[in-house]
């Protein structure tokens, strides 16, 4: 398994949708993966340290978490099939028995961002389907700091709340 960070929200525009890009933290490759307006809205929120007036369904499940002394041990997005990304919440209970929950990717890295848990990627996955950041090489080596700039610059320029917020 690879250790991941939400390195980026962005807006694909091809289809004017949410995509998350999810950095390797030991490479230059991230894991992209195209997800839901309402879960896009709810992980900007929480990337941008803003709330809602009431809770959303992830502070929602991240408080019953909290109550009943259970907490998210980590998050795995275990499989891809046919474009369609699965992922695992590892739930620890107050008695310490951990529970495996198929969830959303989505979801799961909304619950992981609120509840500070670790997100991995399965090594399939990665391979399957893990891009290399522009200007990298397969070794992850920046060939262009100035397009990098560029791409980082675009990245913070352009995870707005606003624009996720007009779909919801």
């Amino acid at each position: 398994m690879r250790e991941v960070e939400v390195k980026a929200l962005l807006v694909d525009p091809m289809n004017n949708g949410p995509v998350l890009l999810l950095k390797d933290n030991q490479t230059e490759k991230v894991v992209p993966v195209w997800i839901g307006q309402p879960e896009a809205t709810a992980i900007a929120m929480q990337l941008q340290h803003k709330e809602f007036p009431r809770p959303l369904t992830h502070d929602l499940l991240r408080t019953f978490l909290k109550v009943m002394n259970g907490e998210l041990d980590m998050v795995v997005i275990d499989s891809i099939q046919d474009t369609t990304y699965y992922a695992t919440l590892f739930v620890r209970d107050k008695e310490g028995q951990v529970h495996e929950i198929d969830a959303r990717p989505s979801d799961s890295i909304a619950m992981a961002l609120r509840t500070g848990s670790p997100i991995y990627v399965a090594d399939e996955v990665f391979e399957a389907s893990a891009i290399d950041l522009p200007d990298t090489t397969e070794e992850g080596v920046v060939t262009n700091p100035a397009e990098r700039k560029k791409f980082e610059d675009f990245v913070k320029d352009q995870m707005h709340i606003s624009d996720f917020k007009r779909f919801i």
